[in-house]
């Protein structure tokens, strides 16, 4: 299906160099702020206590923030979960006490403002837990990155996996990037929205790589840059129609999802922004520059001297 018809291919190899240059730019600020700010990890990976709270009526996070910073607390995270009459706070460890007489501070803090506040859970994450997915985190995105390369190399050639790789780590980059320069809490949800972009980006890849190696097959007259210009825009329609529709659904819960899945359907969007970029103006060009070429895909044919057998 193509609602989108682009008669004329559009150059976009004729601006690699500066699409490239950009990325490059892009993905060396992200290292900077991630080497100098870091991510502001929540209470999964620092550990704390977490606390789910129920009101009778909608709650008013605002004040709830208030009794709280009052009773000693002021870098408590509260948020909506659920329902507006539900809250969940988060205590991060440099202010925990025991377990018990936390969550007893909290509720009769909270009790001063309205009677009828009910706990319904406490749970306590410890450093070590904290610490332990930090680094089963960091093995997923690993485990992940090599997954893709070993896919890619397998269905394509070395260059493709080593372009996209390239390319996809660039948009996990610069999701982190955005998060250490904006300081917005780093959470389990945002990790999982990570690793999703990877497979997202991959999948963008793929559909213009099968594209390319076609057109190597059936072009056989056309240059490099001709053939990966006709293989993107032969595909615009599709990545339109696909990452709109994606951006919709993350858009709604964006927007209208709460607190709860703020960061998570973030990290969603800044990903899917830069891997519609990535697959297009870095992949492509970096194929380029790894010196793709018909042979990669069609072996000459053998000569008849060569297929003489001698006696």
């Amino acid at each position: 299906m193509e609602f989108f018809k682009i008669k004329r291919d559009i150059p976009f190899m004729s601006y690699g160099k500066y699409t490239t240059t950009i990325s490059l730019v892009t993905f060396i600020f992200a290292v900077f702020f991630l080497s100098t700010k870091g991510l502001n990890f929540g209470v999964d990976f620092t550990g704390g206590t977490v606390m789910e709270v129920h009101y009778a009526q909608s709650a008013d996070i605002a004040k709830v923030r208030e009794r709280l910073a009052a009773s000693g607390l002021p870098d408590a995270q509260v948020q909506n979960f659920g329902s507006s009459q539900d809250v969940l706070i988060q205590v991060p460890l440099k202010q925990n006490h025991a377990g018990a007489k936390l969550s007893e501070q909290v509720m009769e803090s909270l009790r001063v403002q309205d009677a009828t506040v009910e706990m319904r859970r406490v749970e306590f994450v410890g450093p070590q837990v904290g610490q332990d997915l930090v680094d089963n985190g960091a093995l997923a995105l690993l485990l992940v990155s090599l997954g893709i390369v070993g896919y890619l190399w397998l269905r394509f050639e070395w260059k493709f996996g080593l372009a996209a790789i390239i390319a996809n780590l660039h948009d996990v980059v610069i999701i982190l990037g955005f998060f250490a320069f904006f300081q917005w809490e780093f959470s389990l949800s945002v990790l999982a929205a990570v690793l999703a972009v990877l497979g997202y980006s991959v999948n963008e890849s793929v559909v213009v790589f099968d594209r390319i190696r076609e057109n190597f097959r059936s072009m056989r007259k056309a240059e490099v840059a001709e053939i990966i210009d006709n293989a993107i825009t032969r595909t615009m329609s599709r990545t339109i129609i696909t990452h709109g529709c994606t951006q919709m659904m993350v858009g709604a819960m964006l927007f209208l999802g709460g607190e709860t899945l703020h960061y998570f359907a973030m990290a969603l969007t800044i990903g899917i922004l830069f891997s519609i970029y990535s697959s297009v103006l870095v992949a492509s060009p970096l194929l380029m520059l790894l010196g793709v070429s018909r042979e990669d895909f069609i072996k000459p044919e053998k000569t008849e001297e060569a297929e003489e057998v001698l006696p």
